[in-house]
Parts: structure tokens; C-alpha cells; sequence
């Protein structure tokens, strides 16, 4: 059993104090090369691609339960340990990780606050040692609360307690950065670029809380809905699910394949 309840916006001055606990499973999905050099004190590396799939031109689909069971059981998950999930580029990667295991049922999750730019910025201890790792056996059976499909999103497109947050630029938004077949967006979905979260693009640190509060509450963004997040392949628009989910959204999904897959679908009405 876990030894603590840690807050889904871990500190890293509360990370620090639980190195090396038993229950805790620190996971850094920045570079290899970096991770190398330095990352914080017993954390595993995980390549982000093991957390994605693709059927061209869709990418970022979320793996089949074999690929998730072998990437997580590389780590050394178990049932009930506690993730603390970081990058050095913002929070997008490991909140991709954080979505997947929503997913798949594993609710013992943290990001780290600043992910390692953060971690480096207040001097804190580094390694360059990997941990010894044993695989797990770590076997995942997926649950789909927490992921939208292609159908699922066509069903609530006039669903007025349904809203589509769009992560993406504002130039990928409005069609002028085109990514896919088509340039746009879903119709009715409101923008909201994920960085515009970050306090500190050079850390990577959130924005205060009420400065979140007031940013979404003007998009239209609020608890009483349910919050769809999408951008191209759902690896910014992680960040925005995890944000969302820690100021209390109670009803907040990802659509993995995103814009690479709704703007290659001729069949499918764009904004």
C-alpha cells in the first residue's frame, strides 16, 4: 500500500523529501542523451515512443495493451506504486504518460512542477547512475473513461455540456499551419495554446492557480462540462488533461490521434 497521498502538481521540494521510498517510481521521459548526464536521484528512463502508436498519417494512438504491459513493466511498475512523471521540455511528455495511466486504470499518479528544468533551477541532487531496474510483469487492462474517439466526439459535437479544447497554435487552429489534409479545427472547439498554462517557458513552472481558474473560466472552459483536449497527436493537450484534472474537472477526456487523424478524414465536417 502506498505510504502517502502525493498532490497530482508534485513540488519538487515534496519529491525530494520521498526519494527512494519503496512505493515511489520516479520516471523521466526527457532525452536519453540528457537523462545520461543528469536526472534526479533513482528515476527510470521511458522513451515516449513506447507510449504511442501510428497508423499513417494518424499518429499518437494510444498502444495495444501488450505494448503499454511491456513499456510499463520495463520500469518496474507494480499495481500500487506512486509515478512522479517529468521531461526537460515543459511537462508534455510525462503528462502523456500520466493520461496513459488514467487510461489504464492506475490512479497513484504526480507531475513534477517544472519537470528537471526546475529540478536543476533550485539546485537540487542529480545522478548520473540508472537504477537497477528488474521488469515487473506489469500487466495493463485498458479502461476508456479518460480517452475520447473519432465517434465519440461526432456523437457530442452539438452536446451543449460537451466542449472541445483545442491545445494546438493559433495559426494550427486556425488553419494558416497546416498539419494535415486539412487546415482547422473541430467545429465549436475553443483554442487555447497549452503553453499559455506555463508562468515560466524557461522552467517550465505552472501559472498560480487562480491565473488558470480566470484563463479557462474565459474560454468557456468550466467544472459543469465535460472537457475534450485535442491538438495534433494528444501530446501537448496531455499537459492540458492533467491541468484540468488537477484544479478539479470532474469530467475530462484526451483524444489520442487528434488532428492527425480528424484532418485527414475527408468524411468528417472542419472548422
Amino acid at each position: 500500500m502506498l505510504a502517502i497521498q502525493l498532490p497530482l502538481i508534485l513540488e519538487p521540494a515534496e519529491l525530494e523529501q520521498h526519494l527512494g521510498a519503496e512505493w515511489l517510481r520516479v520516471v523521466d521521459l526527457g532525452a536519453r542523451e540528457r537523462y545520461a548526464r543528469q536526472h534526479i536521484p533513482g528515476a527510470v528512463h521511458l522513451d515516449y515512443n513506447q507510449l504511442v502508436a501510428a497508423r499513417p498519417p494518424v499518429t499518437g494512438l494510444l498502444p495495444d495493451a501488450a505494448q503499454l504491459s511491456k513499456a510499463l513493466s520495463s520500469i518496474g511498475m507494480i499495481g500500487q506504486c506512486h509515478v512522479v512523471a517529468y521531461d526537460d521540455e515543459g511537462g508534455a511528455k510525462a503528462a502523456r504518460l500520466l493520461w496513459t495511466l488514467e487510461v489504464i486504470g492506475h490512479p497513484h499518479y504526480s507531475l513534477l512542477n517544472g519537470g528537471l528544468r526546475a529540478w536543476l533551477a533550485e539546485n537540487r541532487p542529480i545522478s548520473a547512475i540508472p537504477p537497477e531496474v528488474m521488469p515487473s510483469g506489469y500487466r495493463v487492462q485498458q479502461r476508456n473513461g479518460a480517452s475520447a474517439d473519432k465517434a465519440y466526439i461526432l456523437a457530442h459535437l452539438h452536446d451543449p455540456a460537451v466542449l472541445l479544447l483545442d491545445t494546438r497554435t493559433p495559426a494550427e487552429y486556425s488553419g494558416a499551419d497546416r498539419r494535415a489534409a486539412r487546415g482547422g479545427h473541430i467545429p465549436g472547439a475553443v483554442n487555447m495554446e497549452w503553453t499559455q498554462a506555463l508562468a515560466d517557458r524557461a522552467t517550465g513552472r505552472l501559472k498560480p492557480e487562480a491565473e488558470l481558474r480566470a484563463l479557462f473560466d474565459k474560454l468557456g472552459v468550466t467544472p459543469d462540462k465535460e472537457i475534450i483536449t485535442y491538438c495534433q497527436t494528444h501530446h501537448r493537450s496531455s499537459h492540458t488533461y492533467v491541468l484540468l484534472k488537477a484544479l478539479g474537472y470532474p469530467r475530462v477526456r484526451g483524444y489520442p490521434g487528434a488532428w492527425s487523424e480528424w484532418g485527414n478524414d475527408p468524411e468528417v465536417p472542419v472548422e
